[in-house]
């Protein structure tokens, strides 16, 4: 199940912010590096803004990347996603809080299924805002609030992970900057980092005729977030989603060069 929260004025952020946080101790099991969640989570929850919910969100590309993928296994998955938040516009604790995010999910029969959890999720991706980990005026608050939300989600059991955002279609300079962004981030925290920017830019350099953007140069257009998926599914599961049989509807062609671009990048970069 898919949890769409899209804040378009301040008094929403305020009431985000006004949820009561989880104490530090929780019932969840905190996963250790040895656990079968770092290899292959069977849940995640993705954190952030429009770039996850362009698209029908990256949830409803992932789920079938991975059935396609992993036959027969199962992962649950959830968004909640605010318009143009940063990081600091999340209250991350309030989504950890117990019978509420995650609590029940439908089967194909539309039956309700409530979940017994030993923990809520195994992963937590989160994103700052598009441009806020590298702007003056913000990117101590990225710092800041990587740290505070990364710490939170090993408190309540998950793995922290950070979503890499891409640049700009006009501003390409702004893929180095984020990458850099969050590759510190990741290596100040011991998270890890699914380079999606970096996939945008090195899809751009071998197939510019592939549109990644839409008319505002921002937001992802099908192919965007296909990518954005397909660099997801290679980083979190570390397995390969060239040739996969989902393509979200995209010509096979386009979609064969997004699965090789997104597993290209995600193994560049582990290697780094």
């Amino acid at each position: 199940m898919t949890i769409f929260l899209r804040a378009l004025l301040a008094s929403a952020a305020l009431a985000l912010a006004a949820c009561a946080p989880l104490p530090k101790t929780t019932a969840y099991a905190i996963p250790s590096p040895a656990d079968a969640a770092y290899s292959n989570p069977t849940s995640s929850v993705y954190i952030g803004n429009s770039f996850f919910y362009f698209n029908n969100g990256i949830t409803s590309h992932m789920a079938p990347l991975i059935a396609a993928g992993m036959p027969g296994f199962k992962h649950r998955s959830t968004m909640i996603t605010i318009s143009g938040s940063g990081a600091d516009w999340h209250d991350v604790a309030s989504y950890f809080r117990p019978d509420a995010v995650g609590k029940y999910s439908f089967d194909a029969n539309n039956n309700v299924v409530f979940n017994k959890l030993d923990r809520l999720f195994d992963v937590a991706v989160m994103m700052d805002c598009s441009q806020c980990p590298i702007h003056p005026q913000l990117k101590s608050v990225f710092t800041d609030y990587a740290k505070k939300n990364a710490d939170i989600a090993r408190q309540n059991g998950a793995r922290p992970v950070f979503f890499m955002s891409w640049a700009y279609q006009d501003v390409p300079a702004m893929t180095k900057q984020l990458a850099d962004a969050y590759t510190q981030a990741g290596k100040d925290n011991n998270a890890q980092v699914i380079p999606a920017g970096l996939a945008f830019a090195r899809s751009v350099e071998l197939r510019p005729d592939v549109n990644l953007y839409i008319a505002d140069k921002r937001h992802p257009t099908l192919a965007g977030s296909y990518l954005a998926a397909c660099t997801t599914y290679a980083t979190l599961f570390k397995r390969s989603p060239v040739g996969s049989s989902y393509t979200a509807g995209l010509d096979p062609s386009v979609a064969r060069h997004l699965q090789q671009v997104a597993w290209d990048t995600a193994q560049a970069y582990a290697k780094q």
